[in-house]
């Protein structure tokens, strides 16, 4: 049995921990060199070529009745994804329905709970959409 090739982020995250390991032992290289490692580890004869075939795929548990975790506003939650939709290469348009309803507003005196929301995630499994501090607004842990 032949596993699954990886989704963008987690070939990606591959070339990231290559790079480390290799550094330890005394051996610097680029990103771009290990991308390319990472694509002949995988068969493919360049990393252009490699996330031409992975970098439209989401994540396996990105699909409807899948569960995700992650924050949503700095606050941690638990969902099912109930509806994906490709927006382009790479990012997709989620609904997720929160499994607890999390309070979106900051202050004290006021309150707004929300269970279901809708946003486009990128190949990192972060939102474009940010706080004023920078922090995306919807964060979804990969596996």
């Amino acid at each position: 049995m032949t596993k699954a090739n990886p989704t963008a982020a987690e070939a990606k995250a591959q070339a990231r921990n290559l790079r480390e390991q290799l550094a330890t032992q005394g051996t610097k290289i680029g990103h771009a060199k290990a991308l390319e490692l990472v694509a002949h580890q995988h068969g493919f004869r360049d990393w252009n070529t490699f996330h031409a075939q992975i970098g439209n795929r989401a994540p396996e548990n990105w699909t409807p009745g899948g569960r995700v975790r992650g924050t949503y506003l700095s606050q941690p939650f638990e969902a099912t994804v109930l509806t994906i939709e490709a927006t382009r290469p790479g990012w997709f348009r989620l609904t997720l329905d929160l499994d607890h309803a999390v309070d979106v507003v900051t202050f004290e005196s006021f309150s707004n709970f929300r269970k279901r929301i809708s946003l486009a995630v990128g190949p990192e499994g972060l939102s474009h959409e940010r706080t004023s501090d920078g922090v995306p607004h919807l964060m979804i842990e990969l596996e």
